[in-house]
């Protein structure tokens, strides 16, 4: 199961730089912020038909949810609006080995603290040392 999961995480990173290098030719086509919101809104559509036939969940539950969990809409608003600004400057590469560098870093302060709901991990040197080697890859790269 756990191998499953993993295989899927990387074809979810691999998707996510197909997605950037295309936002990112989209952005200097229609704009950067206008591709931007193309990607939010197809992907409004896709998801609403996907909730409709398959959802269990409660949406109502949104309004009483606290706002913390919301952010992530925000956040992730952030995130692609940033990817389709600096591929074309950087290039796919080093835009997306910045942002697992910085996945990588937060990650693990998040899991040491315990926060937003995360179980409490201690941070081992194993893991600063591969952050360190990626930060290093991320500064040869450039």
């Amino acid at each position: 199961m756990k191998i499953g999961i993993y295989l899927l995480a990387l074809l979810a990173g691999a998707a996510l730089s197909v997605e950037g290098a295309i936002y990112g030719e989209l952005g200097k086509s229609i704009g950067k912020l206008e591709s931007s919101f193309y990607n939010f809104a197809v992907g409004t559509i896709i998801i609403g038909i996907i909730v409709l036939f398959l959802g269990k969940g409660s949406l109502s539950y949104t309004f009483k949810a606290p706002k913390w969990q919301l952010s992530g809409g925000f956040l992730g608003v952030i995130y692609l609006t940033i990817l389709v600004i600096g591929i074309p400057i950087v290039g796919v590469g080093l835009a997306m080995i910045s942002v697992i560098v910085g996945q990588m870093a937060m990650s693990m302060i998040i899991e040491h603290k315990g926060w937003l709901g995360s179980k409490a991990t201690k941070i081992k040197k194993e893991k600063i040392i591969a952050v360190l080697l990626m930060a290093i890859a991320l500064i040869l790269i450039f």
